[in-house]
């Protein structure tokens, strides 16, 4: 396993592989990784001929100061936690001026809407954020696959569309969600929740399974009342937002039609601890 902090001799080393012929396979991270992550990379192990893991806490999609100061830093760990799959793993470690340059800001994308709902709406200037710090990493890693997971399912459809609308050559693959034992999904913020709240949480997942259940013969009116109504009666979580929302434009449903497919969403605090999940409801 190489660690790279600056970008130069990354680069360097990524023309080398790809003048051998090799492709380069990118899991971008914030670090704090888990079981989650490494699902990734030996997706990615499996898909490239050399990996590339990203571990940067990128500060323009945080739209709340405590919330970036308070997210976990764990590089050594998490060095340990690569090294343990046995791999030939490359690590980009990078600090924020080495990424962005003197100016740590975000550019602005038009995502057609896709960063206008849910957690867009919730969280301002978010995807922003994302776009610029995913289209840096691009641009300097050239992968010819990046990893994501489903668990931020809106965040892979807007590194969709920005691979669609930046006309980067990178293919985007989905990976499943990964939970823990009680369904809860896997998240490094579940580092943060003590062991009454982790226990707590899984209540999310709960909810959703019901979702999917309740999908097949009742109307998204009637599940968003009841979804309202069970967390309201729930008193270790409070409810932020719960839509069901096509899978591929991210749009509320107003009635089911055949042919589209769906998910249902769900964020919600535990004390000062915000958990996102979701759920496709087709399949």
């Amino acid at each position: 396993m190489q660690v790279f902090r600056e970008k130069k001799p990354l680069i360097e080393a990524i023309q080398k592989e790809k003048s051998n012929g090799n492709t380069i396979g990118l899991v971008p991270t914030m670090g704090a990784l888990h079981d989650g992550h490494i699902s990734l990379v030996q997706q990615a192990v499996q898909q490239s001929n050399q990996v590339v893991v990203s571990v940067f806490v990128n500060p323009t999609q945080f739209d709340n100061p405590e919330d970036l100061e308070k997210y976990p830093r764990t590089l050594e760990r998490d060095l340990e936690l690569l090294e343990k799959t046995g791999a030939d793993i490359w690590v980009f470690a990078p600090t924020a001026n080495e990424l962005y340059g003197k100016k740590i800001k975000s550019e602005h994308f038009d995502f057609d809407g896709l960063d206008k709902v849910m957690e867009g709406k919730f969280r301002n200037g978010h995807f922003n954020g994302v776009g610029t710090v995913v289209k840096k990493l691009f641009e300097t890693i050239t992968p010819d696959k990046a990893f994501f997971g489903e668990k931020d399912y809106q965040q892979l459809q807007i590194v969709r569309k920005l691979t669609e609308k930046t006309e980067l050559p990178v293919e985007i693959v989905g990976c499943p969600i990964l939970r823990e034992d009680s369904g809860l999904a896997r998240s490094s913020r579940n580092e943060r929740l003590n062991s009454q709240n982790r226990e707590k949480a899984a209540f999310i997942y709960e909810t959703l399974q019901k979702t999917k259940e309740l999908f097949g013969t009742k109307s998204a009116d009637y599940i968003h009342n009841w979804v309202s109504e069970r967390f309201e009666n729930y008193p270790y979580l409070e409810l932020e937002y719960f839509e069901i929302a096509n899978s591929r434009t991210l749009e509320k449903i107003n009635r089911k039609r055949k042919g589209n497919q769906y998910r249902a969403f769900i964020a919600a605090y535990a004390d000062d601890i915000r958990l996102i999940d979701n759920i496709a409801l087709d399949n």
